[in-house]
């Protein structure tokens, strides 16, 4: 396959939305990396990316939490046990997209189709905010909900049929984002407390 031929085809997301019952946030990353970066089959798979760090350092005071002994790779179903509990549902903003560079950078991304946000609402009815983890899909929900940006970190009130809900951006979790891995967890922490996740 010619270069030009692989930045022009549509890929489309590689996963399911994880929506566990009675989530009350809903994190919106922008689309997965590429399949040959994954450590694990689920979100923010790609051990560069420390969106499991951040987690581990907040909750349990540990940032190899997530990590599985002895392997380089995420603990998908230790992770997927800690979500379900806490109420944390997971996709992302795209649905499908080309790559316009070979890596995962939101800034060659182009997102081909918008993830249904209003569907994934539907399916999560005690959500009460909604996170996005980078530029993309903080561009993405904005449009959607016709808000502008909230700053790196704060968030703002967004209505949705008969709700009220709150949108945070936070930092992106890639390492390529210009923050201290204990800087992020304390932007992150503070969103947690507030939701009531802590």
């Amino acid at each position: 396959m010619k270069e030009a031929e692989m930045f022009d085809r549509v890929e489309e997301h590689p996963l399911e939305p994880f929506l566990p019952a009675g989530a009350v946030l809903l994190m919106l990353g922008s689309f997965p990396p590429q399949q040959k970066r994954w450590s694990m089959d689920f979100f923010y798979p790609n051990l560069q990316n420390d969106m499991w760090r951040i987690f581990g350092l907040i909750f349990f005071a540990d940032r190899e939490h997530f990590l599985m002994e002895g392997k380089k790779a995420f603990d998908k179903e230790r992770i997927i046990r800690f979500l379900s509990v806490k109420g944390v549902a997971l996709y992302d903003a795209a649905s499908s997209v080309k790559r316009l560079q070979d890596n995962a950078s939101d800034k060659f991304l182009e997102v081909v189709e918008p993830t249904d946000v209003g569907l994934l609402l539907k399916q999560l009815p005690c959500c009460k905010a909604i996170v996005t983890t980078g530029q993309k899909a903080t561009d993405v929900l904005c449009e959607f909900f016709h808000v502008a940006p909230p700053a790196v970190g704060e968030k703002c009130e967004v209505e949705y049929h008969d709700r009220l809900l709150f949108l945070y951006r936070m930092p992106s979790s890639s390492r390529a984002y210009p923050l201290k891995l204990e800087k992020k967890a304390e932007r992150y922490q503070a969103m947690f407390e507030e939701i009531g996740l802590i």
